[in-house]
């Protein structure tokens, strides 16, 4: 899916932001595919009943390491690094291939919780569409306020973003806690870890998206922002990604256990 193109000629960096941030996005792209290779392998260490929720962590991954390998190449298309000096190149760098990863990849991080909480199919498809909804309008409405002009128009979509946001949170907290309190003891702690985490990393993408509110401009607005989303997307991703597949190891010799247990 092509990403539509910011309209954005980022100003000269310095080095080290220019080095930084080149750096990241590249260390980001070599952890989404080596997570997405763990994860897909690693579905023959669990039960088929969690298989699903590894394929989705796995795509989730692969779909953001596509994402950074573009990101990658319109930041190196952006800027001119010669001799420790950075200057512009008149390309625009096109910032909306995060928003693309997001829209695909926001929901499926929420479906991929649900999943291997393993509920029943009704509780599944009722959960993991509301909460599929929700973070997909969560972006949508994202979109706008990030290239916007104006802080007013940036706080304004901001804001209309952070209400399907607070739904969410609403959800796992209230919703999936309720779900939580049935898993097996020995994962309890585990699914409420994933889901600390999930609203953790998220919380810190508002905090980058306000940053042009803190007196942040050109360069340094946009390092730290580039800087920001990524640190978020590698704990969001590579990070529960890797929590969902401890889940379903252990949920998987739980059950292999019972099965034992019941049988002698």
């Amino acid at each position: 899916m092509e990403a539509v193109a910011v309209e954005t000629v980022p100003e000269a960096m310095s080095a080290f932001q220019y080095l930084l941030v080149y750096n990241s996005i590249s260390f980001t792209f070599a952890a989404m595919a080596a997570a997405t290779i763990f994860l897909w392998f690693g579905r023959s260490e669990v039960a088929p009943a969690y298989r699903t929720a590894l394929v989705i962590s796995g795509l989730v991954t692969a779909i953001a390491a596509y994402h950074y390998f573009r990101i990658f190449q319109s930041w190196e298309a952006a800027f001119l690094f010669e001799n420790g000096t950075v200057s512009a190149t008149g390309y625009a760098f096109n910032d909306a291939y995060r928003y693309v990863d997001w829209l695909l990849t926001v929901p499926l991080l929420l479906i991929e919780l649900v999943l291997v909480m393993r509920l029943s199919r009704d509780e599944t498809i009722s959960k993991a569409t509301r909460l599929g909804v929700a973070a997909a309008l969560m972006v949508i409405l994202g979109y706008p306020g990030e290239i916007a002009e104006s802080n007013g128009t940036r706080a304004l979509w901001g804001f209309l973003s952070t209400i399907p946001f607070a739904y969410i949170v609403y959800e796992l907290f209230s919703g999936l806690g309720r779900a939580i309190e049935t898993q097996p003891p020995q994962v309890r702690s585990l699914i409420k870890q994933a889901r600390l985490l999930t609203f953790a990393s998220w919380g810190f993408y508002p905090i980058v998206y306000m940053a042009p509110f803190v007196g942040l401009e050109g360069p340094t607005a946009n390092t730290v922002i580039q800087i920001g989303y990524t640190v978020a997307d590698l704990v969001a991703k590579v990070g529960l990604g890797i929590l969902i597949y401890i889940i379903a190891v252990r949920k998987s010799g739980i059950e292999m256990d019972q099965a034992k247990t019941a049988k002698a």
